[in-house]
């Protein structure tokens, strides 16, 4: 049963997610400067991901539930960079991660477990 609890620690945890995500990103020294804008858009991204995996009714199991989630939303911000593959692959790859992450921690430590686990 879905619950006002876990889609308060899936979409607080996205959030947390997209703050580390938004520092990884602009802490290149190298890289041209974010504009503020984008790391907003990358910290929205990573919340919207938390706040998906919070509501989803997919019946799989939590680390499958993360990954395939991770996946899904982590196209969205792929797409603007398809310019630079490498970038492009990392956010994939960084939205699995988080995705797997916000389910280990709002399934196994605040047991609050979704529709299919």
């Amino acid at each position: 049963m879905l619950t006002s609890k876990r889609v308060i620690i899936t979409t607080l945890c996205g959030a947390l997610c997209g703050l580390f995500c938004m520092f990884l990103a602009s802490s290149d020294p190298n890289a041209a400067p974010l504009s503020v804008n984008t790391k907003w858009l990358i910290v929205l991204g990573r919340t919207m991901l938390g706040f998906t995996i919070g509501i989803s009714a997919l019946r799989l199991n939590w680390w499958l539930h993360g990954i395939v989630l991770g996946i899904i939303t982590s196209i969205i911000m792929a797409v603007p960079v398809l310019s630079d593959p490498k970038i492009a692959v990392g956010t994939m790859v960084m939205g699995v991660v988080y995705g797997v992450l916000i389910e280990l921690v709002a399934t196994k430590f605040f047991k609050a477990k979704g529709v299919g686990a």
